[in-house]
Formats: C-alpha cells, sequence, structure tokens
C-alpha cells in the first residue's frame, strides 16, 4: 500500500503533516527500509560541530532528535503491535519532552545513535512485514484517537522526513 491509499479516518488530524511527508513512490515496507538509509546518510554528511547545535535556547540538538526519532518509533511500533493483535486497551499518549530530557543523547557518539537507529527500524522492519493486510488495517486507540496499523508505519516515516527537514532548515 501507498500512502495516498490511506485514508484520513485511519489517523488524527495532528498526524495529517507526517502523513503528507511521505513520498508516494514506494509502498509501505520499501520506504520503511529506504527512508532509514536516506536518514543515515545524510546525518553521516552533517558536520561534526553541528551535532550538539542549538537553534535557540532551549531548543534540541541533531543528538536530541536521533534519540527522540527512535524512541517515538519504539512507541509507534509498540502501538502497532498492541493494535495487529486486536487489543483495544486504549493507550496513552507520551511526553516527549520528558524522553528527550531524560535520554542523555548528547552523551553519546554519533554513530552509536545512528547504529540504535538502524537495529531499532530493522526491528520495525521485521514487525511490519509480519503483519498480514487485515492486520495492517487494525485500528486502536491513541492519545485518545482512533489509529491504524498501516497509519502507524507512514507515521514512522513521515516523522523522520519531518526531522530530516527541520535538520535542514534551523541546522544547517
Amino acid at each position: 500500500m501507498k500512502v495516498n491509499q490511506l485514508p484520513n479516518t485511519e489517523y488524527a488530524v495532528h498526524y495529517a503533516p507526517y502523513i503528507a511527508a511521505v513520498s508516494n513512490e514506494y509502498n509501505l515496507i520499501e520506504e520503511l527500509e529506504i527512508s532509514v538509509h536516506r536518514l543515515i546518510k545524510f546525518v553521516q554528511n552533517i558536520p561534526m560541530d553541528k551535532f550538539d547545535y542549538r537553534y535557540a535556547e532551549g531548543k534540541w540538538t541533531i543528538k536530541d532528535i536521533l534519540l527522540h526519532l527512535i524512541d517515538a518509533e519504539r512507541i509507534f511500533a509498540y502501538r502497532a503491535l498492541r493494535f495487529a493483535r486486536k487489543d483495544k486497551t486504549p493507550l496513552p499518549s507520551f511526553d516527549e519532552n520528558v524522553y528527550v530530557d531524560e535520554a542523555r543523547a548528547n552523551t553519546r557518539s554519533i554513530q552509536d545513535l545512528l547504529t540504535e537507529l538502524a537495529v531499532v527500524r530493522q526491528a520495525t522492519l521485521s514487525l511490519f512485514k509480519s503483519f498480514s493486510e487485515e492486520d495492517l488495517l487494525q485500528v486502536g486507540t491513541a492519545s485518545n484517537h482512533p489509529m491504524s496499523v498501516r497509519a502507524l508505519g507512514f507515521v514512522i516515516i513521515g516523522h523522520q522526513n519531518h526531522h530530516q527537514r527541520v535538520f535542514v532548515e534551523r541546522y544547517l
């Protein structure tokens, strides 16, 4: 399935910018595979002195954002697993600011963060490849909004693409 086939009834309106940031060139699995390589290559070309840079007081560094992407992908993949297994328990939101504050991303090397990002994406890919068409259509509740399994996959990609665009606009 490609992103343009995803009905907007399968995700909350605040995810629309992430969904819009996904290319329609590839299907969900292909884009999960390709997009992480694209991001890693992009980050590897960022000058070393930019990884700890903040464009304004209180803003995250590139390292903070990379670990935020890792944490968010884990949470979105967990939600996808729960929904695919027809778990109807509503799942709460998470406070990304608290996660970033507690993660200590700036104590880690950029290579360590990129390796973790690749490993997490491999796990996400394995999970999504295991889902049947029926699994991908399952809907659960996260942050008080309905969300489908397949929408979560596209949100993972679009969230990453959003932050890569922020790198270009505000950090480089």
